[in-house]
């Protein structure tokens, strides 16, 4: 900026803290502009005060958004969203509770929520069935889950009680007749050299332990079969917990099948169990164990091997009684076709022959009489002892339905008999080779009371 000179020049402005100087000489140039900038003004019209350090800033509306009124509207609603007007959804459990149908997804009860258990029952009584599980037909109170766990094996896996030694024993009088049998049939046709054969048959009675003789017979002879993988899937488990229970290793016995309707098992020879197909296909588990469990009694207690023993020495002495009950049939017919007289006759002759045997042999044939009565005697006690043996081994109670269910079986085949159908009585009654039901459900008695007997 330029100047005339003569000129006045104003004096400079006076600054905050600054002492007020003399003006000089020459005129200080006029400022543009000194007044301060305005505040932006409020509602009301006075402006703010200046901020301060020590002050803050005084509270003031915030400025209204574009587009918008001062009495600040509502926003506007989500595009396509209803309003929310359905009351929210029920607890599980209350009466509400039902959970929407898909397409094609069957209608079924919501399941039962977990109740507390119910006291145990007193003991000697059984409780009340559990309930079954949703989804899942009832349980039969004799079905039980069978796991794997540790098994203890016994030093003493199988003997000879005193069943089996009273077997032995009975059989000795028809073990002496087919050596007599033997002796005389290698007398007549080796001469000299009879011992050998003689020597060959008693030692024969070893089979009984081998275990290709005892398949042979267990096909031949009893009509077994070996079982399927179905059937050995459904059988195995089973068994093995019979075993572990009695601390026996289960590979020891051989499990076989036998094409029947009946409720039934087998034990035979060394190392044969064998069930039934109805046994296998319509028993549970719980059953089919206890039936397993009376098996196994026989092979641990001798039964099974002492029973084949003795009928393996007493076959010839057998065969030959069948052989001369044979001939004697066939000489009366012929003596009834020639004469009457000759029929006599040859009758004496047998007679007196008989008689002639009985007064030389009395020992040893009497005892052979009375054995068939004293063998069955022994094997009615030897299924006692094996129900024992299953009892002994938990398995009382589902033997017990074992023995109600083939009691009903018997009596349901004597209804469709009639009433002429034949019972055993008397003296055929003291051939049977098994007691009656009542008398197996009373000896189980203190097993089911859970008082065994000692």
């Amino acid at each position: 900026m330029t100047h005339s000179p003569g000129q006045d020049i104003p004096p400079p402005p006076t600054y905050p803290g600054h002492p007020v100087e003399p003006a000089a000489s020459l005129p200080l140039p006029e400022h543009p502009d000194t007044s301060a900038p305005a505040y932006p003004s409020t509602p009301d019209g006075t402006p703010p005060p200046p901020d301060t350090p020590d002050r803050p800033l005084a509270s003031a509306p915030a400025p209204a958004y574009p587009g918008t009124a001062d009495d600040a509207a509502p926003p506007p609603a989500y595009p396509a969203a209803p309003a929310v007007t359905a009351p929210p959804p029920a607890y599980p459990g209350t009466p509400d509770d039902t959970p929407p149908l898909y397409p094609g997804a069957p209608v079924s009860a919501a399941p039962a929520y977990p109740r507390d258990p119910a006291p145990p029952p007193p003991p000697g009584q059984l409780g009340p069935a559990p309930d079954p599980l949703p989804g899942r037909p009832e349980q039969h109170p004799h079905q039980m889950d069978f796991e794997q766990r540790r098994v203890h094996l016994t030093a003493r896996q199988r003997g000879a009680d005193a069943t089996a030694l009273s077997r032995l024993l009975v059989q000795v009088p028809a073990f002496l007749c087919s050596l007599a049998v033997v002796t005389g049939f290698a007398s007549a046709f080796f001469g000299s050299a009879a011992w050998l054969p003689v020597t060959v048959w008693v030692l024969s009675g070893a089979l009984v332990f081998h275990r290709p003789t005892e398949s042979f017979l267990a096909r031949r002879l009893l009509r077994l079969r070996v079982p399927t993988p179905a059937e050995r899937a459904r059988l195995e488990p089973v068994w093995r917990e019979v075993t572990a229970r009695a601390g026996v290793d289960h590979q020891r016995y051989e499990l076989w099948i036998e094409e029947s309707d009946d409720i039934n098992a087998y034990a035979a020879a060394g190392h044969i169990v064998g069930v039934t197909t109805f046994s296998l296909n319509h028993l549970p588990n719980g059953q089919l164990a206890a039936a397993l469990a009376h098996e196994l009694g026989h092979h641990t207690g001798g039964h099974a091997w002492a029973s084949l023993l003795g009928q393996w020495y007493a076959q010839p002495a057998e065969l030959t009684w069948r052989a001369i009950r044979a001939m004697s049939r066939f000489a009366l017919r012929v003596a009834r076709v020639i004469s009457l007289p000759a029929t006599g006759v040859l009758v004496l002759l047998f007679g007196c022959g008989l008689l002639a045997l009985v007064a030389a042999a009395w020992m040893v044939l009497l005892p052979m009489a009375v054995a068939p009565y004293l063998l069955a005697l022994v094997n009615r006690r030897a299924e006692l002892r094996a129900d024992a043996h299953a009892a002994g081994l938990g398995f009382a109670h589902p033997l017990a339905g074992v023995l109600h269910t083939m009691r009903a079986h018997e009596e349901a085949r004597y209804a469709a008999a009639g009433p002429r159908a034949p019972r055993a009585a008397g003296l055929a009654k003291l051939l049977s080779s098994h007691p009656d039901y009542a008398d197996r459900l009373q000896r189980l008695q203190p097993y089911l009371d859970e008082r065994p007997p000692r």
